[in-house]
This record gives C-alpha cells, sequence and structure tokens, in this order.
C-alpha cells in the first residue's frame, strides 16, 4: 500500500492531507511555486517550480515517478495530466475532473448545459466590451469572476454600470494562469451558502459530510461550521445535485461542492472543487469521525471508509495577516486562545505575508445541540486574538 504521491500545491489544505497520507505510510513530494510552504514543512521530499510551465511539470514527473498526482491548486498546466493518466499514473479525482473544474468556464457548463442542474444565469466575456453587452443581458446587480482563480481573487459585486471597468481590471489580477476571461452572473438573492463535501470512491458509494455553513467576504472565506442549518428537502437536491456532477467528472477523492440557498427558489448549484475545501477545515475540529483530509486519502488510496457520522458541531474562523512582508511572520496571542476551552489554534507556517493572507485558523467545538451562533462568536473571537506582525 505504500505509494509516492506528488502534490501539486502546497499551501495549508495540502499541509493536513500530507500529514493523513503519511500516517497511512505514504511518501509524499510537495510542490509548489516558492519554498517553505507549508506542505512543504512535512512531506518527504520537495520541488519548487512553476506549475503553468507544462515541460516543468513533467520533469518533476519524470524525475519522481509518482503512483498518484494529487493537485491541491488550480494553476497547473491541467491538459498535461492527460498525459500521465497514459503513463498509468492515478491523478485525483482523475485527469478530466482537473480539467473542468479548474476553468470555471468547463464546469458551469456541463452542470447547467449537460447535466441541467439549477445555476445562476451566466454569460462569458473575453474583453472588457464583451462584459458591458453581457451585463445588459443579466441586469445589476451581478457577479464578475475570472474564469480561474481560487479562494475569491479577482471577483466583484458589481451593482452599477460605473463599477464594470474596476471589475474587469480587478478580474484580469485576479486570475490565475493565462487565460483572461470572465464569467458574469446573475446576482442570487440567496438566504445563505453551503459547501457539501462529497466523497467518491473507488469501491463503495458515494458519501456525503453533514452540510457545513460558510461566511465569505470579498469571496473569499472568513469562517464555516458544522452541521449548517438545512432543510431535509434543500440538503436531498444538493446531494442529488452533487453525485450527478462528481459522476460525470469520474474519479475517487473528495469534492468540494458549494450551493446557494434560497427559502423562496430552492437550491442553486454554485461551484465545485476537486479535493479539499478550505471550508471544510472545521472538520479539524473532530465535527466527524473522519476529517474531510482523512476521507479524501482514504478515497484516493482506495481504503474504506465505513460512513461519515457527526461527532459534535463545529466552528472556524480564519486569522488573517494585517500586513505585508517579506519576513517571517510573527504572532501575539496565542497563550490567550490555548487557555480557551473547546478550542484549537492552527498556524499554517507560511514564510511571508501580504495584506488579508490566511495565515491560521481557530477551531471551536460543542457537543451536539447547542448554540450554534454562541460558538461561532465563540471561534472568532478566539481568532480576533491572534495577531500577525
Amino acid at each position: 500500500m505504500t505509494k509516492k504521491i506528488l502534490l501539486l500545491g502546497s499551501g495549508e489544505l495540502g499541509k493536513e492531507f500530507v500529514i493523513a497520507a503519511q500516517r497511512k505510510g505514504q511518501h509524499v513530494v510537495a510542490c509548489d511555486s516558492y519554498a517553505g510552504a507549508p506542505a512543504m514543512q512535512v512531506a518527504d521530499e520537495c520541488e519548487v517550480f512553476d506549475m503553468l510551465d507544462g515541460d516543468a511539470l513533467m520533469a518533476a514527473v519524470e524525475k519522481h515517478k509518482p503512483d498518484l498526482i494529487v493537485p491541491e491548486i488550480e494553476a497547473i498546466r491541467t491538459e498535461r495530466l492527460y498525459d500521465c493518466e497514459k503513463m498509468g499514473i492515478q491523478v485525483v479525482p482523475s485527469a478530466r475532473a482537473v480539467n473542468f473544474t479548474m476553468n470555471r468556464k468547463a464546469i458551469r457548463d456541463l452542470a447547467a448545459k449537460e447535466l441541467g442542474l439549477k445555476t445562476a444565469k451566466y454569460f462569458y466575456a473575453k474583453s472588457y466590451e464583451e462584459l458591458v453587452e453581457a451585463s445588459k443581458e443579466i441586469g445589476f446587480p451581478c457577479v464578475v469572476k475570472p474564469l480561474m482563480s481560487s479562494s475569491g481573487k479577482g471577483q466583484s459585486l458589481v451593482k452599477t454600470a460605473d463599477d464594470l471597468r474596476h471589475a474587469w481590471d480587478y478580474g484580469c489580477e485576479g486570475s490565475r494562469g493565462d487565460i483572461k476571461e470572465m464569467i458574469i452572473e446573475e446576482f442570487i438573492n440567496f438566504d445563505s451558502e453551503i459547501t457539501l463535501l462529497t466523497v467518491t470512491q473507488k469501491n463503495g458509494p458515494t458519501l456525503f459530510c453533514p452540510p457545513i455553513g460558510h461566511i465569505q467576504k470579498g469571496g473569499d472565506y472568513q469562517e464555516s461550521f458544522q452541521p449548517a442549518p438545512i432543510s431535509d428537502e434543500h440538503l436531498k437536491a444538493a446531494q442529488e445535485m452533487a453525485a450527478k456532477v462528481t459522476e460525470a467528472l469520474t474519479g475517487a477523492g473528495i469534492w468540494g461542492v458549494e450551493f446557494f440557498l434560497s427559502n423562496k427558489d430552492g437550491v442553486y448549484f454554485s461551484e465545485l472543487s476537486p479535493r479539499p475545501h478550505d471550508t471544510g477545515m472545521v472538520t479539524l475540529a473532530g465535527t466527524q469521525n473522519l476529517s474531510e483530509f482523512e476521507l479524501h486519502c482514504r478515497a484516493v488510496l482506495g481504503l474504506p471508509i465505513p460512513g461519515v457520522t457527526l461527532e459534535r458541531m463545529g466552528a472556524s474562523a480564519v486569522i488573517p495577516s494585517p500586513i505585508a512582508s517579506q519576513e517571517r511572520p510573527r504572532y501575539r496571542g496565542e497563550e490567550e486562545v490555548c487557555a480557551m476551552d473547546n478550542t484549537y489554534l492552527r498556524i499554517f507556517g507560511k514564510p511571508t505575508t501580504r495584506l488579508k493572507r490566511r495565515m491560521g485558523v481557530t477551531l471551536c467545538y460543542a457537543p451536539l445541540g447547542s448554540d450554534l451562533d454562541a460558538l461561532r462568536d465563540k471561534c472568532k473571537a478566539a481568532a480576533a486574538k491572534v495577531e500577525v506582525y
């Protein structure tokens, strides 16, 4: 069962996956575009290169000859992963899944046009002029996103036509890779958002984790909590959509499937990530019998997963950086957080900072049936105690 895993992207999610994999006796090579990335600190080996450089990517594959390739970020020359599959390397969840989901155009067209899932009305724009024309069809307010980005980078809520130029420029700045194209969506007046972590297996049924609620600011996650309040009807609809889209994309692993919930209009499919999801860090608080990282590890290795059970309530809150510096960051307030009951502190170990960069999280838990709002407030208060400087 010992496999060599090439991890493409070595952020905080990759770090937790490496820990889970090494607990199963796996050998992990962590790759990223900069040295000292979080997952590199716990991996067996590491490589630094631009993963948008297809030749550099294939050179790393040839050097390490991995059994599995596990992408953790979007900025990868994903079409080369088809070549890796032809070489007999398992791509997680699959080369098809990674190629579709790394580009909002491919995944949105698959969901809306091929599978018939309920989504926001949308258009694409390859230029500012096309964005202006599309906005006339969509109306205001609307949402503009790069086709290729992560963690809300380049995303704008556009309230009037006067905001379109800024939205286009900001979208281009936040776009990952060499694709300069936007998706413009109608604004859904939703009541809440959830992430439905969905586990597809090599030899077993598709499993669903208890729904995770989350709050975003500027398109980036700020806090998450599990279980999220949701009606049985809406949960069933979300599970059916998640099962459809993951089956169409193929492969084994965990998927972060995002939905908008509207009390008036029902459930809308929003986005999908073929890997552990940032909002799923709340599972590190022991909310489930198996964290999302353990689930991902088991699924990609083909190990049995008896089931996913809800053990307790949990909340996570982000610790953002208020500064930008190339110096190694320092922290204050850790003692105060560690003195709190039923609370964990996770500092990611990123070697540098930039404004609002996610540097860590606090995690709080409570017995099932506890006051969810009080738990969320406690977790956010814990995060506020930690100063990055």
